[in-house]
């Protein structure tokens, strides 16, 4: 199974964290203070306070500001790789250029976003060590 990857916006982290890992019953995982990751039965949920529900909006992930509205998939590390460059010559510019994240720590990535045609943002990523999702 690949799992993958879907950012939201919540109003709150506590009530979010409450629903999600009490009543769904899902792990927490790594966590900032205006974003929360989940195990969704494999798949990664993060959560992101924020006010405005505009497409348009961004959230502070590292020291980037993301799409908050986005989906993806987590591939792996060589396929990550190779459709960077198959996307190198598409005519979809990246909205955030391939770059490391997270460099060291247990959730090390890979990652870029891009627009597809109707403006939707969706992120790819690889972890360096595929078992450190949700850690």
């Amino acid at each position: 199974m690949i799992p993958f990857h879907m950012a939201f916006a919540v109003k709150d982290k506590e009530s979010t964290r409450n629903f999600y890992g009490e009543i769904i019953g899902c792990k927490v995982g790594r966590e900032a203070e205006n974003w929360i990751d989940f195990d969704f039965f494999g798949h990664q949920l993060s959560a992101h306070i924020n006010n405005d529900p505009k497409p348009s909006a961004r959230s502070k992930v590292g020291n980037d500001m993301v799409p908050l509205h986005h989906f993806g998939a987590v591939l792996p590390w060589d396929t990550w790789n190779g459709l960077i460059e198959r996307l190198r010559g598409a005519p979809h510019p990246f909205v955030m250029e391939p770059k490391i994240r997270f460099e060291g720590e247990p959730g090390e990535q890979g990652t870029f976003f891009l627009l597809d045609p109707s403006g939707n943002a969706l992120e790819f990523k690889s972890f360096r060590n595929p078992d450190a999702i949700f850690e």
